[in-house]
């Protein structure tokens, strides 16, 4: 009897060196709170592999259960199987130490919020972004999640500058599919082209936005939330029916004081005094209702407290 040939079928596959690797195959995001975690997980969920960075093992561990809940929600509403789920979780890999970013085509700051006072440390970032440059490609790109901060300024100190850009994701309205994609002073074509295509792959669209403090969504829904702050301390509408006026009425997702309360009361006030202090207009100042919440620490979704009164799941206490 002739002898039996084996060969290993992995000879008859593509060779390492063959394969072509697709753009945007791997990304990182800096800081997995509330708003990492959202583009971690629509990342992953898009068949991209994701690192994120906290810098220790129980923020790790707090951002996969915050990653593992938004996946919950979509299998609770038929969005998703378990399966599903799983696949997904096996593409996110969270680190605390930057070398894990190498090989990444793309990395995104968005690192959280202080709970005291609502703001992200400037200098904080542009330690990032110094930190992303030593281990990352010079093709890779370094990206801002900026709301009013410039990203011009967060790439100042770098070396490629044009390979930095800023985006803003509006986590704060669930299925608001859309990205500002804004190019700094010396961001190149070829990054924001790049970006342009991120946005596709994830089933986004975008929107170009010059550099500006505030953007497009943040101006408008600012302005939005004083006036309705303004018409409550009128005493002409109760919290729910003005949020009931922009749900039913304009189509809203859920009201501009609902949407206060999970961006947090903190970074409310935080921004706009930022835009009162850029722009100088009246229009920006903090409704003294949003003062009031915010120096009681009633910030909403998180505290359990805001305009409104929520459980622990955060579903609204009627």
């Amino acid at each position: 009897m002739a002898e039996e040939i084996i060969e290993a079928i992995e000879r008859y596959g593509l060779s390492k060196r063959s394969r072509n690797r697709t753009l945007f195959s791997r990304i990182g995001v800096v800081g997995c709170g509330k708003e990492g975690s959202v583009i971690a997980t629509t990342a992953a969920l898009k068949g991209i592999e994701v690192v994120f960075f906290e810098p220790c093992e129980s923020s790790i561990s707090n951002a996969y259960s915050r990653i593992e809940d938004k996946l919950d929600k979509k299998i609770e509403h038929w969005g998703l199987t378990e399966n599903e789920k799983k696949a997904t979780m096996s593409k996110i890999q969270g680190t605390s130490d930057y070398q894990n970013f190498a090989g990444c085509d793309f990395v995104i700051e968005a690192i959280r919020y202080d709970n005291r006072n609502g703001e992200r440390s400037v200098d904080q970032r542009k330690q990032v972004f110094k930190r992303l440059e030593e281990v990352l490609s010079e093709k890779a790109i370094i990206a801002s999640n900026v709301s009013t901060v410039v990203v011009t300024e967060l790439a100042s100190e770098l070396e490629h500058q044009e390979r930095c850009i800023g985006l803003h994701f509006m986590s704060n309205t669930p299925d608001s599919n859309i990205i500002e994609v804004v190019r700094g002073l010396n961001t190149s074509d070829n990054t924001f082209d790049k970006v342009c295509q991120f946005a596709k792959a994830i089933s986004h669209d975008f929107v170009p936005v010059m550099e500006s403090s505030g953007l497009i969504s943040v101006r408008l829904f600012l302005i939005q939330l004083n006036e309705a702050c303004g018409i409550l301390m009128e005493g002409i509408a109760s919290v729910e029916d003005i949020d009931k006026v922009m749900t039913v009425g304009f189509g809203h997702r859920q009201g501009v004081f609902r949407t206060a309360d999970q961006m947090g009361i903190e970074k409310v006030v935080k921004l706009l005094e930022n835009l009162y202090d850029e722009y100088g207009n009246i229009k920006y100042k903090p409704a003294p209702v949003l003062l009031r919440l915010f120096r009681a620490r009633h910030f909403g979704v998180s505290t359990n407290r805001g305009f409104y009164n929520y459980d622990e799941q955060g579903n609204i206490i009627k």
